[in-house]
């Protein structure tokens, strides 16, 4: 394989990174902290003919969406998630998939000492086969034990490690002896861009019921603080015609006024008893109608 110069790695990389903004509208920005090769080789597999990964320096891939913002504008968000080890999934497909595929690849990884924490890391009551000569490491880290057949014990569930929190070399160490590997690694999308729009890609997780039911719980707030500021919107409206219409009755049904609205509603007041014998020959002719319907 023939050995090109740095400059031209740079413009191809530059022409590669261009024509990826170009032709897809959708991006998965993701956070590639300890993957492997290996791991990068099968997600790329996986997304073959659905979606492309581009990693790189962020120098360059600033570089590159400054230059294209001035013919490009949606593109100039981009610039501020350029940070931290970071990469590019192009696609013109759906997210949620693609977010799917990308996240299903994991591989187990031991604590590291001075590694960032992930998640929360427990070790459970166990016994762990070490010999007695090991309890004033278990002592050190306030794990209660005991001797049990000459092996040591823990005794209690511990919370060893604290997510967003630095391992100590001492609890990696325990948890390599335990032969514990807390965490998995793979990408982690992070943001999307979608057509212009920047936003979280956890957004992705919403099922369409979730979004229903916040949209519709979003209305009834708008519709709420508009119906007590008097000031009308498109969700307020139907309920200010409520509110007149019942305002009109209580006018029309306090006065002589009249109106075909309200009649029915004046007969019940001034005659409940007609309504009330109207109703169970109203209910009993029901069936008999449903019956007779072909």
């Amino acid at each position: 394989m023939v050995k090109i110069d740095k400059q031209t790695w740079k413009n191809n990389y530059f022409q590669k990174l261009t024509g990826l903004l170009n032709d897809y509208p959708k991006i998965l920005i993701v956070t590639v902290d300890n993957v492997g090769s290996k791991q990068m080789q099968q997600i790329r597999m996986a997304l073959r003919g659905r979606a492309e990964v581009l990693l790189g320096k962020n120098t360059m891939i600033r570089c590159c969406l400054r230059g294209m913002v001035e013919s490009h504008p949606q593109l100039a968000p981009l610039i501020e998630f350029v940070r931290g080890n970071i990469g590019f999934v192009f696609t013109k497909g759906d997210l949620s998939e693609v977010k799917r595929d990308v996240t299903k690849f994991k591989v187990a990884a031991p604590a590291k000492a001075g590694a960032l924490a992930p998640i929360d890391v427990y070790i459970d009551p166990k016994n762990t086969g070490m010999g007695p000569e090991k309890t004033n490491f278990f002592q050190a880290l306030n794990i209660p034990t005991k001797i049990t057949k000459g092996t040591i014990e823990i005794l209690n569930r511990i919370h060893i490690v604290k997510a967003g929190e630095r391992v100590g070399a001492s609890e990696a160490a325990l948890l390599n002896m335990l032969a514990i590997s807390p965490f998995s690694y793979g990408l982690l999308p992070h943001m999307v861009y979608d057509e212009g729009a920047v936003y979280s890609a956890s957004v992705l997780d919403l099922s369409q019921d979730e979004i229903r039911s916040r949209f519709i719980r979003g209305c009834s707030r708008v519709a709420a603080l508009s119906l007590a500021l008097g000031y009308p919107t498109t969700v307020s409206v139907p309920h200010s015609l409520v509110n007149g219409l019942k305002n009109l009755f209580a006018v029309a049904v306090m006065t002589d006024i009249s109106f075909p609205a309200v009649e029915k509603t004046k007969a019940y007041l001034k005659n409940p008893s007609a309504f009330a014998s109207a109703a169970p020959a109203a209910a009993a002719a029901a069936p008999a109608a449903a019956a007779a319907a072909p």
